[in-house]
């Protein structure tokens, strides 16, 4: 769905983005045919898979996989680094297979100070990857945690690519670390991809950190002062059913619905969080 993405050369504000966004949106339709968005078999066919395990093509309304990474530019010769996969590995079971010929595909997991739960997961990601060595056999597995460790050789990722996961490091205060690692490991001109709950404008960023939302805007400025230049934004991922106010934050929403069966049928019907999908070049 191409049609849904803005791309821009200079740094936007929400507080004027949302605007801009109305008045763009039919030079954005116009272009929707641009040759660098056409259809990229081989992703598509990873996308559809049979091997992806049904709770993730469950997730694919939502989550928008193929023009999620279309919008990011992720071609089959790319060296790409994704954040925090997990085991579940909703990105990792379309991009490891897509990138084996040609690319790279290396996941920055957990390293040995994470807490017992998130290692857990780490392990089973591992036995994932060595059950299935015709798929995954080639994927490299690399500790991450925030700058304390090289998540791929200097200058060497065309793509960093983290969903969902900038909302805990701002709230940990492990966002400036994690950004300079991702800068570290991008090429001159690469891509950094972000997704993640896009807050409410008219509330501070202080008020929101315990629900899990992150403005757009401050998730714009926090990042470009870490060395990268915005270069876009795809309303692909957007949820305008999204309030953003429910009492157990985003996590009150599917697919975790904290709140269990308190008004579940209410957030089923909003479904999952309004999001925000972000590029950046490093500089």
């Amino acid at each position: 769905m191409p049609g849904r993405h803005l791309d821009l050369s200079r740094r936007t504000r929400v507080t004027r983005g949302w605007a801009l966004l109305g008045s763009v949106a039919l030079l954005a339709a116009c272009s929707a045919t641009a040759p660098s968005l056409q259809q990229d078999d081989g992703l598509a066919q990873r996308v559809a898979a049979p091997h992806r395990t049904p709770a993730n093509v469950a997730r694919d309304s939502w989550r928008h996989p193929l023009e999620t990474l279309r919008f990011f530019g992720v071609r089959e010769t790319s060296t790409v680094v994704e954040i925090l996969p997990g085991s579940a590995g909703y990105y990792l079971e379309i991009l490891a297979p897509y990138l084996r010929e040609d690319g790279r595909y290396i996941a920055a997991s957990r390293d040995p100070s994470a807490p017992p739960n998130y290692l857990a997961d780490h392990q089973k990601l591992l036995a994932r990857l060595a059950a299935d060595p015709a798929r995954y056999g080639k994927v490299a597995v690399v500790p991450f945690n925030a700058d304390r460790h090289e998540i791929a050789p200097a200058g060497s990722a065309d793509f960093v690519l983290t969903f969902r996961n900038l909302h805990n490091w701002i709230e940990r205060g492990e966002v400036d670390g994690a950004l300079r690692a991702f800068h570290r490991a991008l090429k001159p001109g690469g891509t950094l991809g972000v997704v993640d709950h896009r807050g409410r404008d008219d509330r501070p960023q202080e008020m929101q950190m315990k629900s899990g939302y992150v403005r757009q805007d401050f998730a714009i400025e926090l990042i470009e002062r870490a060395g990268f230049r915005f270069a876009g934004v795809s309303q692909i991922n957007a949820n305008s059913r999204d309030t953003k106010d429910h009492p157990a934050g985003v996590w009150s929403l599917p697919p975790t619905y904290r709140l269990k069966d308190q008004e579940r049928a209410k957030y089923q019907a909003i479904g999952e969080s309004d999001r925000f999908t972000l590029k950046f070049v490093k500089r």
